[in-house]
């Protein structure tokens, strides 16, 4: 194994007390939280690509980050190594799980064989780390965005043969993820979309996209895979605009195409905000919908209109993240992806450990938090008693299709209700739930 993480000892639960900067202080993964362990609940997972693959070069600059595996072609012993030095550090950091692009573990492939013949070469190796260190796969995802084959997309491209492509780095992916067991299979759109409608059939594109979809679906069943199938929602970037831009969108497209059932999403914090959406917004919309997954953890930087990428740390923002979760059951075969990058300028070997345990610490505060909140019952209660009117039996008549728009504007007529409004207590409520933060 590298010795390139051997300065850092592995990173252990300290408590709140500690003043040591690489120790736990909230996640403890064995403490029972809301009747299951943190490590249950949170489920988290270290992604390779930002980790590993991540040189620190920007559209303005070259790369920045020393690493070993990097420092020539990434031939088969350049990506040992690097797959060394990633299982190392999943170790030492104490993650249970991790999440990976076919690209990220395969050398460097100019072709389409290359790339799936690099990627099962290297198979056997994760298997064998995997079983040593005891750290399991969340999920696997093919890389259908840098290629230049997909500049107008993989499923949505006009080509049929670049379709075709796709195709075979997902068969080829899916079946690596389901022999490693992985617990989900995760694809992100990235250039599923169109930079101008001038050259774009949208709905031949969706048509497109739906099938695709369908086709991986039906190969789950077929080879037996248990997990779930996620997409992704982001809004734009590197297309301009992307079908799959927000989770109701994504839900009315999986409706659209029967798919409802089949492929749930995996939310991204830094996709929701470019979409203009809060973080909590998207999640509480897959759940509205029957279609949360899973999630990818970051943030995105306000005063930037891109994927940024940065680690999460807001712990008022991941309270009310974490009680939409618990209010409907916690994750399943999901989990929390830190999908998060370095910065730039963040140059040394330990500050990969510092981003990941500050972030691991602020999700378990927002879990403990979540967690209290629920316990206390007052939010709950508030929200309840105010929708309480439409538990009587004119509400219940209404949503059941009971009477129809003629019954329902005569007997206000007849009543001659003159409703007034009600405080909906928003400070009252913030105040309230800051002090759980």
């Amino acid at each position: 194994m590298t010795t390139i993480f051997s300065g850092v000892p592995p990173i252990r639960f300290e408590g709140p007390d500690s003043d040591n900067p690489l120790a736990y202080r909230y996640y403890d993964a064995d403490r029972i939280v809301a009747g299951r362990p943190m490590k249950d609940h949170m489920r988290w997972a270290v992604c390779f690509w930002h980790s590993f693959c991540f040189t620190g070069m920007d559209p303005f600059g070259w790369a920045t980050l020393p690493r070993p595996w990097m420092a020539g072609p990434v031939d088969l012993a350049a990506a040992t190594e690097r797959l060394d030095a990633a299982f190392d550090f999943f170790s030492r950091l104490g993650a249970p799980y991790f999440t990976f692009h076919d690209h990220d573990v395969a050398p460097h492939a100019t072709t389409l064989r290359d790339l799936i013949d690099g990627m099962a070469r290297l198979e056997p190796l994760m298997a064998e780390r995997m079983r040593k260190t005891g750290v399991g796969l969340l999920w696997g995802t093919a890389n259908l965005t840098a290629h230049p084959r997909y500049a107008a997309g993989a499923a949505t491209n006009p080509d049929p043969e670049v379709f075709a492509c796709a195709a075979a780095q997902v068969h080829a992916c899916l079946e690596t993820t389901h022999r490693l067991g992985g617990e989900n299979y995760v694809l992100w759109g990235g250039r599923e979309g169109y930079d101008t409608l001038l050259n774009t059939d949208m709905r031949r594109e969706l048509d497109q996209y739906g099938r695709f979809l369908a086709m991986i679906v039906e190969h789950k069943h077929r080879i037996g895979f248990k997990g779930a199938i996620l997409i992704e929602p982001k809004p734009h970037e590197p297309a301009k605009h992307m079908y799959d831009r927000d989770a109701a969108t994504c839900a009315a497209f999986l409706r659209r195409y029967g798919l409802e059932g089949e492929v749930e999403l995996n939310i991204e914090a830094n996709h929701a905000t470019l979409a203009g959406n809060s973080f909590e917004h998207e999640v509480a919309t897959a759940i509205a919908h029957g279609v949360f997954g899973s999630i990818d953890l970051n943030r995105g930087d306000p005063h930037n209109g891109w994927d940024t990428d940065q680690f999460a740390m807001d712990v008022g923002e991941l309270t009310l993240v974490w009680r939409r979760i618990l209010k409907a059951g916690g994750l399943r075969t999901g989990g929390f992806n830190f999908d998060a990058k370095i910065r730039r300028q963040s140059v040394n070997v330990d500050d990969l450990f510092h981003g990941h345990v500050g972030s691991v610490d602020a999700l378990a505060r927002g879990l403990l938090a979540a967690a209290d909140l629920e316990a206390d019952g007052k939010l709950d209660a508030f929200v309840s008693q105010r929708y309480a009117g439409w538990e009587g039996s004119e509400g219940k008549a209404i949503l059941a299709g009971q009477v129809s728009l003629a019954d329902v504007a005569k007997a206000a007529l007849n009543r001659n209700i003159e409703p007034q409004p009600v405080s909906g207590r928003q400070e009252f409520l913030e105040n309230y739930v800051s002090r759980f933060v």
